[in-house]
């Protein structure tokens, strides 16, 4: 059979409403055809989401970078071994004192990431909670990845469900989807050290919907791992949100390799980034929303995703440092009216959100 029948073949079935298979979603990412790839995507998505682009309003918290383990994707980009030259911990104070500096009336998430800090105690995690809640009762926290829930399960010796429960009651509302990486049980190891299994990482994120709790998830594409891996990952995903329906979103994430022990691979081209959007849009058939992340694909390129199936841009960020600590040559932050201009050159209706996707209402200027 030929690649073009294949492709024949694969939009009757999205025609029709068809899920996928693998090998399908292989097919697809060998496929040099990307106008059709693009068009099959964006049928799928303006079906799913008309002709609107979410944003939120957002601000990253990046409370350390210090980390017990090894992971070839942050040491010498972001992360720093306990009492490493460059390693940072903020202070609770100095946490709130930073909101505080980037707070405003606009802002509806605080976005919450950082290193396995093995000198932390849980308390300090549920204080920054509360604190924050407490000073900002009406942004969002969105926090703590699998990898960190889980890592909290080891400082405690506690069951992740109990871990899970005390996070909620300190203001815990959603979870990013940060260190999935690649499931792959070849890739991982080589990329992400002695990070968590990507089994596991899905039993994190099945317990964390289970107990209500929604959450993002991520796939880190362009390093080591073959087109294969990329579609098997889908796949997971898919798998596991037709059991729980607990994600909100699904953020491909373009590598950086600069500052990493991979620098001397290529970064990802913006074809390879396309058909990555493409792709995940037509094999997650049960996910609402395909981010087109910018920081890592720069506005233009996610500019164009908007057309190749991404329905979301992320929001407007501001000190952001993980990702730019490996080299992403993008700006630290957007404002609103710069992020609506992308969206409606797209020829897209920009809708401001909050972090489970509800439209919000604004009566004042953007900023």
């Amino acid at each position: 059979m030929y690649n073009f029948d294949v492709m024949s073949f694969i939009a009757d079935k999205v025609s029709r409403g068809e899920r996928l298979s693998f090998e399908e979603g292989v097919e697809l990412y060998r496929s040099n055809d990307i106008i059709t790839l693009g068009r099959l995507a964006d049928d799928v998505r303006e079906r799913l989401n008309s002709n609107v682009t979410y944003y939120n309003v957002n601000r990253h918290i990046n409370y350390t970078n210090v980390c017990v383990i090894d992971c070839q994707l942050c040491q010498g980009a972001y992360a720093r071994k306990p009492g490493q030259e460059g390693g940072y911990t903020m202070q609770l104070e100095q946490v709130f004192h930073f909101a505080e500096q980037e707070y405003s009336d606009s802002l509806t998430e605080f976005h919450i990431v950082g290193g396995l800090n093995p000198d932390l105690p849980l308390d300090y995690y549920l204080d920054l909670l509360r604190g924050l809640k407490k000073r900002f009762p009406s942004v969002h926290l969105k926090a703590f990845t699998m990898i960190e829930l889980d890592f909290f399960t080891k400082i405690t010796r506690k069951p992740l469900e109990w871990v899970i429960e005390q996070l909620r009651e300190a203001g815990l509302g959603s979870c990013p989807g940060g260190g999935a990486e690649i499931f792959a049980e070849r890739a991982r190891p080589l990329i992400a050290g002695h990070k968590i299994s990507g089994t596991r990482w899905l039993e994190v994120a099945r317990t964390v919907h289970n107990m209500g709790i929604r959450s993002n998830a991520t796939m880190l594409y362009g390093h080591i791992e073959t087109l294969e891996e990329r579609v098997d990952h889908l796949i997971r995903l898919r798998q596991l949100q037709d059991e729980t329906g607990g994600f909100n979103c699904f953020i491909p994430l373009a590598f950086h390799p600069e500052h990493t022990v991979y620098a001397h691979l290529p970064t990802t081209t913006g074809m390879d980034d396309l058909k990555t959007i493409a792709v995940s849009r037509l094999m997650l058939d049960n996910f609402a929303h395909i981010k087109a992340y910018w920081v890592t694909l720069t506005p233009s390129l996610a500019q164009i995703a908007l057309r190749f199936g991404a329905d979301d841009l992320d929001g407007t960020i501001i000190e952001e440092r993980i990702i730019h600590g490996a080299g992403t040559p993008t700006s630290q932050g957007m404002t609103r009216a710069q992020i609506e201009k992308l969206i409606r050159d797209a020829g897209r209706t920009p809708v401001e959100r909050d972090t489970l996707y509800n439209p919000v209402q604004r009566v004042s200027e953007l900023v």
